[in-house]
């Protein structure tokens, strides 16, 4: 005699329609390109043959749309006046092929690298000028 599975349904959030009604064991191919961006929840119930039932729910983050990029402003940033933004939105394209162009985000140059450059550059004029002042002509 077979012995009966275990069935599992999966919800996403507080849906009543599940997503998928499935006998395990299974490998389920999950499509979050269908949810929007943002927070959810993956309630996954199982039912035994014998009827007693178990639940797990997993929070996952869904990040499917064009990634934002901002400078010049901060979360939670107290402003006043006019100031630069920049803003950059760019999707990841396929998975298929790698697009350049859009994705990267351009940033400015930090004040540290900006102080790291001019000490270089004022040791090198430094090395530059003492040793062709002290070559004989």
């Amino acid at each position: 005699m077979a012995q009966e599975k275990t069935n599992v349904v999966l919800f996403i959030d507080d849906a009543e329609q599940p997503v998928a009604e499935l006998e395990t064991p299974i490998v389920f191919d999950f499509d979050t390109r269908k949810l929007t961006d943002g927070d959810h929840t993956l309630r996954i119930v199982s039912r035994a043959p014998d009827g007693r039932e178990g639940i797990r729910l997993i929070n996952f983050t869904v990040r499917n749309g064009p990634s934002i990029s901002i400078e010049g402003l901060k979360d939670n940033a107290t402003v006043d006046g006019s100031f630069p933004l920049m803003i950059n939105a760019y999707d990841k394209g396929s998975h298929k092929e790698f697009v350049i162009e859009g994705s990267e985000t351009p940033r400015t140059i930090p004040v540290w690298m900006w102080v790291i450059i001019l000490i270089i550059t004022g040791w090198s004029a430094y090395y530059i000028i003492t040793y062709f002042n002290g070559l004989p002509y």
